[in-house]
C-alpha cells in the first residue's frame, strides 16, 4: 500500500497486493488487485489471468469468472503453436472439461520451464542390485500429498529399492513431516537451492527413477525435471493431469483415471496400476465419535456434505445441489468456509434459487483429526465437477460416508470414480449430471440405504484395496521394476496396461 501511494499505476505492486490478499483468505479483494495488474500491463499477464479466474472461482463469483475464463482462453489461443508460455496449467486442469485444451496449456508451460535450466549430460539406465527410487516435492509436510504417501513409503521393500525423498518445501515440524523422514532411507532437504543445483544434487545421488510428486502447482519443480537428472522420470499423484513435458516419461494412473483410450490426453506414456492410482494410509486416525451439535450442524434431516475447495463449486454444480435440497425436505447442505468470501456469495446464490440460508451450514477449516470426526457426521458426500474430490473423497469413504459422483473426460473428474470402484461402491458413479441428481435425491431420501452403505464401508476399511497402503507399495514397485527394465534395454516409453 505504501508503494502504491508512491506510484499508483505500478502493475507488479498491484499483483503483489493481490497475492497478499489471497494469502489472507480474501479472494475477491485479491481478484480485483490482479485484474488491475493485468489492465496495467503486468508482464506475466497470461499467468496473472489464470490466477484471476481461479480467485473469482474461489470466491464463487461465477459470472466474472466465466468472462475472465473466456478472455484467458482467447489470449492463449492467440499465441503461436509450440510457444513457451508462463501460463498456469493447474487452472486449466481443474476448471476445463476439455482434455486436449488442458494438454496444450500444459505443453506451453512445460516448454517455459525447460528454458529455465540447462539439461545435464544424459545418463543411461543400468541394472543394479537395488533400484534407487526418489520422490521429489515441496509438499513433504502437513499436506495432503504427504498424508497419502506415508504408508507407501514405510512399506517399500528395502532389499529391492533404495528410497530417497528430495524435499524443496518447508520443515513445519509436524508429525507427518517426521513420519516421512522416518519412513525412508534418505531425506534430502534442498530448500533454498535453485533448480539447477537441485538437479545436480539428484544426479550426484545416483537416482534411477525420479518421481515428480509436485507437478505444476505452487512451488513447481518442473525445471528440475527438465534438467533430466534421472534416466527415468514419472508424473505421479500430485497433479491431476498431464505435465505436458517431454522430459517426463510416464504418468502413473489406473484403468479409470488414465484409460488407454485417453492416451492422446497425455504427453507422457500411460502406466497403469492394477488398483486405484491414489495411495492411502491404513494407519491414519480413525474418526473419534462425535455429534452434529459438536460441530454446529443442525440435527434432524439429511446432512449433505460438499466439503470442497471453493473453486470446485461451479454454478452448474451448485444448481444441482440446490435441486437436491428442494426435493429432499429438511435436508441441509454442509459447506466448508474455505475463505472469507464464500459464505456471502453462496448464501446469496442459494437464495436466488429459492433456498433459504437455514438450509446451508458453513464449517470452519480444522486440523485433520477433527475434520475426520466432523466428516463422519455427514449422511452423504456430494462430489463436484469438472474437478471432483480427490483426497477428501478418500477421507469420506474412510469415515463411512457414501460419495455420489459423476464421471467425465478429464483426469480431475475421474478420481472419485476410481476411489469408489476400489471401495466397492462403483454404482454411485453417475453417467451425467441428471443421473447424479437422481442418485443424490434417492440416497438422501433413503436412510436405510445410506446406513447399509456406511456399514459396508466401515466393515471393509481393513480389507479393501483402497486402504491397503502396503499392497499399493507392492503394485507400485512391480510397475517401477517393469518400467526400469524397459529403460535398461533401451525401449522407449509406451502405454502399459495394468
Amino acid at each position: 500500500m505504501q508503494a502504491l501511494a508512491r506510484k499508483i499505476d505500478d502493475a507488479p505492486t498491484h499483483y503483489r497486493l493481490g497475492v497478499a490478499f489471497r494469502d489472507a483468505g480474501m479472494k475477491l479483494e485479491a481478484a480485483e488487485c490482479i485484474r488491475t495488474a493485468v489492465t496495467l500491463g503486468f508482464p506475466e499477464a497470461l499467468f496473472a489471468r489464470g490466477l484471476l479466474v481461479y480467485l473469482e472461482r474461489e470466491g464463487c463469483r461465477w459470472d466474472p469468472a466465466a468472462q475472465d475464463w473466456a478472455a484467458l482462453e482467447a489470449a492463449i489461443a492467440a499465441q503461436p503453436a509450440g510457444a513457451a508460455l508462463q501460463v498456469n496449467p493447474f487452472v486449466h486442469a481443474v476448471l476445463s472439461g476439455d482434455p486436449m485444451a488442458i494438454r496444450r496449456v500444459a505443453e506451453h508451460y512445460a516448454r517455459f520451464c525447460a528454458r529455465l535450466v540447462r539439461p545435464l549430460p544424459p545418463r543411461r539406465a543400468q541394472r543394479r542390485r537395488r533400484i534407487h527410487l526418489a520422490y521429489l516435492s515441496a509438499d513433504f509436510y502437513q499436506h495432503a500429498t504427504a498424508q497419502l504417501m506415508a504408508q507407501l513409503l514405510e512399506s517399500h521393500d528395502r532389499a529391492r529399492f533404495e528410497v530417497t525423498l528430495v524435499s524443496a518445501g518447508p520443515d513445519d515440524g509436524s508429525a507427518p513431516r517426521e513420519r516421512l523422514c522416518r519412513g525412508v532411507e534418505r531425506f534430502v532437504d534442498v530448500r533454498g537451492l535453485d533448480h539447477a543445483a537441485i538437479a545436480q544434487r539428484i544426479r550426484a545421488l545416483g537416482v534411477d527413477i525420479l518421481v515428480d510428486a509436485k507437478g505444476a502447482t505452487d512451488g513447481t519443480l518442473l525445471p528440475v525435471l527438465a534438467a533430466r537428472p534421472a534416466p527415468l522420470q514419472l508424473n505421479w499423484l500430485a497433479f491431476p493431469g498431464t505435465s505436458g513435458a517431454n522430459y517426463l516419461d510416464y504418468i502413473v494412473g489406473d484403468r479409470i483415471v488414465t484409460p488407454l483410450e485417453h492416451a492422446a490426453h497425455f504427453s507422457e506414456a500411460i502406466a497403469q496400476l492394477p488398483r486405484c492410482y491414489q495411495p492411502n494410509d491404513a494407519h491414519r486416525a480413525r474418526p473419534e465419535p462425535s455429534t452434529r451439535a459438536d460441530w454446529g450442524a443442525p440435527a434432524g434431516g439429511p446432512l449433505l456434505a460438499g466439503f470442497h475447495q471453493a473453486y470446485k463449486i461451479s454454478e452448474g454444480v451448485f444448481e444441482r445441489w440446490c435441486a437436491v435440497l428442494r426435493q429432499v425436505p429438511g435436508s441441509v447442505l454442509w459447506l466448508l468456509e474455505w475463505n472469507a468470501n464464500v459464505r456471502g456469495t453462496l448464501t446469496a446464490a442459494a437464495r436466488a434459487r429459492g433456498i433459504g440460508p437455514e438450509r446451508l451450514c458453513f464449517a470452519p477449516l480444522l486440523p485433520l483429526a477433527q475434520h475426520l470426526s466432523r466428516l463422519a457426521c455427514a449422511d452423504l458426500f456430494l462430489d463436484a465437477w469438472p474437478c471432483g474430490a480427490h483426497t477428501t473423497a478418500g477421507e469420506a469413504l474412510w469415515c463411512g460416508v457414501p460419495v455420489v459422483t459423476t464421471i467425465g473426460p478429464t483426469f480431475a473428474q475421474r478420481v472419485a470414480p476410481s476411489l469408489l470402484q476400489a471401495a466397492g461402491q462403483g454404482d454411485l458413479v453417475a453417467a451425467d449430471a441428471d443421473a447424479y441428481e437422481r442418485l443424490a435425491v434417492a440416497l438422501a431420501r433413503d436412510p436405510a440405504a445410506r446406513a447399509a452403505r456406511r456399514a459396508q464401508l466401515l466393515a471393509q476399511r481393513d480389507s479393501c484395496t483402497l486402504f491397503d497402503g502396503a499392497g499399493y507399495a507392492r503394485d507400485f514397485e512391480a510397475l517401477c521394476e517393469r518400467l526400469w527394465e524397459r529403460a535398461c534395454v533401451g525401449l522407449a516409453p509406451v502405454a502399459l496396461p495394468a
